[in-house]
């Protein structure tokens, strides 16, 4: 990967990207189920609560099964957000965490690009713009792979 100028982001080959996908899919594929437990447990305390709370945080007047919830949420929240660093410390930029939509930097025909893959796609196949965003995405052929991803 080539860093053009100190404190700018890594510009991606598209081998380099689908080099990280061994490691990329397992991680965003663990943060899709920690998300999952996140939003079932939300609902378990909302229901308890008869709302859904601003806060997570342990209050004085909470009983003991809400102090509960709210610790595992809390715990779960924080382990969320370190996988998701995880992600980004690949090089990848999170575009939505509720779908697993990372992004790299990469190049095409000498312009930066995003190169894009999300969750469940083999690899990154997929390219756009960096004032585009996913709908505005287009294929990454053979030919051009040859040619212009370098």
């Amino acid at each position: 990967m080539m860093t053009p100028v100190a404190d700018s982001p890594p510009i991606f080959t598209l081998e380099e990207v689908n080099a990280l996908m061994p490691r990329l899919k397992p991680l965003v594929a663990a943060q899709m189920d920690r998300r999952s437990v996140i939003e079932d447990q939300l609902q378990k305390l909302a229901t308890r609560l008869g709302a859904m709370p601003d806060s997570i945080q342990v209050e004085e007047g909470d009983p003991p099964d809400v102090r509960g919830l709210k610790r595992d949420l809390a715990e779960r929240v924080e382990t969320y957000h370190a996988g998701w660093r995880e992600v980004e410390g690949l090089g990848a930029v999170l575009k939505d965490p509720r779908t697993g939509l990372v992004d790299f930097y990469g190049m095409v025909d000498g312009k930066i690009v995003w190169l894009c893959w999300k969750h469940g796609e083999d690899a990154v196949m997929h390219y756009h713009g960096l004032h585009e965003g996913f709908a505005a995405r287009k294929p990454i052929e053979k030919a051009m792979r040859e040619r212009h991803l370098n």
